[in-house]
């Protein structure tokens, strides 16, 4: 796409980009090789049986915790094993009282918004349990991660990155044998019913130094990478950026609103930018916006009568109105049931807004979307985190009116 000579916000997305990148820069580097740690130390829990338990309470942690249960439990990178995690949030009841009932000595507890009283208390009775505990501020777990930013849309955008890393990194102690001897409960020679899954523990030990300082130097290159993602995906698409803000204001004030949907991941990115528009930082409106991944019943249903291809299409033919806008989050760009909802907005009047990956998949070739940005990538996790800042940049965009 060609760059506007002058989108009115050109100067706002630089500001946006530089703060990330400066931000990220300063994480990755102080932290690298307390991640690597952490990641064996992951490792050592799910091999003796453990889980991950991602724990959020407000409507934007919430997405996270969904987010990292997803990307364990259904990896995306051919070759990495599905791992155990679950994500607890206001829905099940309080998080002390699920965490009473599911938390279990071996598992790993990853707390979002952890300074939320609630969630503090569910993570105190984790670290009771003998869990291992992770969190982004400085509260009672074992490992704690604290973005140098105050900006929250930025502290997201860095925890998402970390949490990605750990998910692909966590797969590499797997790969070397001996490395999962437990600290606490002993040598993991007998993974019981996991025990198909490593079949290499029982083998001789590698250099545990060496292959922490091979994963250290892989998190600082995925750090670089994002960064220069996020800021690519910024400066490529100045002018779509604020012309589908332009077109999210008239929506919004013309009484309109805002649905958003993704599969997986992409999912909990449509989570994550309706909690930005319905609960948003730095005291701005509140704006209507629906989530159409929200609603299990709903998707299930149709699924099952209809098939998965449909489970938007019918939610836009229900919700959807002629002065509504649907943002469609995909890292391929080609979701049959994306574009079908795509196509089914158009249809009825819709303004549409596509952030997309890889080449932009058929979204961009057919001009499925009225604005559609790509994140030019072929690695999922670091689509997703650009995405992020680009809708979260969106979000902003609508606040400061041309």
């Amino acid at each position: 796409m060609t760059k506007a000579a002058g989108p009115a916000h050109g100067g706002l997305l630089d500001a946006l980009a530089e703060r990330r990148t400066e931000a990220n820069a300063r994480f990755f580097e102080a932290e690298a090789d307390r991640i690597a740690r952490l990641c064996h130390r992951m490792a050592e829990r799910f091999a003796r049986g453990g889980r991950l338990v991602a724990l959020g309470r407000s409507p934007a942690a919430r997405s996270d915790a969904r987010h990292v249960a997803v990307e364990f439990v259904h990896p995306v990178i051919v070759g990495k094993r599905a791992l155990p995690a679950i994500g607890l949030s206001h829905e099940g009841g309080e998080l002390v009282h699920q965490v009473a009932l599911l938390a279990e000595p071996d598992d790993i507890v990853i707390a979002f918004e952890a300074e939320d009283g609630p969630t503090a208390d569910a993570l105190t009775l984790a670290v009771e349990r003998g869990c291992l505990t992770i969190a982004f501020a400085p509260v009672s777990a074992e490992w704690q991660f604290e973005p140098p930013s105050p900006d929250p849309f930025v502290r997201q955008e860095l925890v998402e990155t970390l949490y990605h890393v750990l998910w692909e990194l966590v797969h590499v102690f797997f790969e070397h044998r001996g490395l999962l001897a437990g600290r606490a409960a002993g040598p993991v020679h007998d993974t019981g019913a996991s025990s198909f899954l490593y079949p290499f523990l029982a083998e001789q030990e590698h250099d545990l130094e060496a292959v922490l300082d091979d994963v250290r130097r892989s998190v600082e290159m995925k750090a670089v990478e994002v960064a220069e993602l996020r800021a690519q995906t910024l400066d490529d698409h100045r002018e779509t950026l604020d012309e589908a803000a332009a077109a999210l204001r008239a929506v919004f004030a013309s009484g309109g609103r805002l649905l958003a949907l993704g599969n997986g991941g992409s999912a909990t990115d449509a989570m994550d930018v309706v909690a930005d528009f319905r609960d948003p930082p730095h005291g701005w409106p509140p704006r209507r916006a629906l989530d159409l991944t929200e609603d299990a019943a709903i998707i299930t249903a149709v699924a099952n009568d209809i098939g998965p291809e449909a489970i938007f299409a019918r939610q836009v033919i229900a919700y959807g109105r002629s002065g509504d806008a649907l943002l469609a989050l995909s890292t391929s760009g080609s979701s049959s049931n994306v574009i079908e909802a795509l196509r089914e907005a158009r249809e009825r009047g819709l303004a549409t807004i596509a952030m997309v990956g890889y080449d932009g998949g058929r979204i961009a070739a057919e001009g499925l979307a009225d604005h559609v940005v790509v994140t030019r990538s072929q690695h999922i996790p670091r689509i997703q985190e650009a995405q992020a800042t680009a809708y979260h940049a969106l979000r902003e965009l609508v606040e400061r009116a041309s």
